[in-house]
């Protein structure tokens, strides 16, 4: 049998997001980011209009990817997005329906907010997935008031165990727990990639974080910790080495 879909899919592809500085995008890039994420919602801390967006994915090399994060835009904004930064991905992080997302034409990630508390009813991921079925991926985040970049985890072990999907996680990761986050989820769906903003910003003086300022080590220890993750994931499926 031929191995190499399973050593492709041990390697977590990583993206970076909420991406507003020159700076912050070049350590993701040296750090080994797959992608990098601009957030398009304007109430948002982390917010970069389309013309910025422009201007830093500029800077990237060939084969990382940028992502464009949308909150229930208007289809003619995306699509004048999308025009303007072509072989973007976007990020659908609203209610979005099936319809809407395929509309807007380009390849895309939608989010799922998965709920924080136990005692609230179980999010249907399954069905989730396959109504997103046109979706590259399945993004996971917790649910919370605003949408994304809270920094809250869920609980992953409450996750289905077979998920017919590309699953992004999302939601609190750090260094810390990333690698936990990887061996509890990747085992249930077909390839896993993960998502990192706040747990990658620089500390504000007063405790918490400065929203849209990235700090390099933070960047470098997270690729770091996804990396090890993986050799460990490996190491214990018969031997093999991600790719």
């Amino acid at each position: 049998m031929n191995p190499a879909p399973l050593q492709t899919a041990l390697r977590t592809r990583i993206k970076i997001c909420g991406i507003t500085r020159e700076q912050d995008l070049d350590a993701a890039v040296h750090a080994g980011a797959d992608a990098v994420g601009f957030v398009l919602y304007p109430p948002s801390p982390r917010y970069v209009p389309i013309e910025r967006a422009v201007e830093l994915a500029r800077r990237l090399p060939p084969f990382v990817t940028p992502v464009l994060l949308f909150v229930n835009e208007n289809a003619t904004k995306i699509i004048a997005s999308n025009a303007v930064l072509a072989g973007a991905i976007a990020q659908f992080h609203g209610d979005e329906g099936p319809a809407e997302c395929l509309a807007s034409g380009m390849r895309y990630l939608k989010a799922a907010r998965i709920p924080l508390d136990a005692s609230t009813p179980a999010f249907d991921l399954v069905k989730y997935a396959q109504d997103y079925s046109t979706a590259q991926a399945i993004l996971l985040d917790a649910h919370v008031e605003g949408y994304g970049g809270s920094g809250k985890t869920f609980n992953w072990s409450l996750l289905p165990p077979n998920v017919n999907a590309h699953l992004v996680l999302s939601g609190g990761l750090n260094a810390a727990n990333v690698t936990d986050g990887i061996v509890q989820v990747r085992p249930r769906c077909k390839t896993l990639a993960v998502d990192v903003s706040s747990g990658v910003e620089a500390d504000a003086p007063g405790g918490g974080t400065l929203k849209g300022i990235k700090d390099p080590d933070k960047i470098h220890q997270f690729v770091a910790a996804v990396r090890r993750a993986d050799q460990r994931f490996a190491e214990t499926h018969h031997g093999l080495q991600p790719t």
